[in-house]
């Protein structure tokens, strides 16, 4: 699977997801993307955007799209670490074009 991580999404996430390509907005100048634009973007060549950014829904059209969408409830490293395995069950459940926002 490929991920996208977008601004915000701590990158150290990216070894507890070894089994999958991961990428970083800023690793391919996509830093300065508009919210709208980056979906469009990482729609192109990736299967899931994971984010931090809860307001999606209500800045641009997340339904009807291919791109599943993985909202993190925190930008805090100690945080995710210690859930890292529920981030790794939904990716493994995951539909294309799902909009998720996890909780723990």
């Amino acid at each position: 699977m490929r991920i996208l991580f977008d601004q915000g999404t701590p990158v150290p996430l990216r070894h507890s997801l070894a089994a999958h390509e991961v990428r970083a907005a800023f690793e391919l100048g996509w830093s300065t993307l508009s919210n709208g634009e980056l979906v469009t973007a990482a729609e192109r060549d990736f299967d899931v955007l994971i984010t931090t950014d809860r307001h999606r829904p209500h800045q641009q059209r997340v339904t009807g799209r291919r791109l599943t969408i993985l909202v993190l409830p925190t930008t805090s490293w100690s945080r995710i670490e210690g859930n890292t395995d529920i981030i790794v069950r939904a990716l493994a459940s995951i539909v294309s074009g799902q909009y998720l926002e996890l909780t723990w």
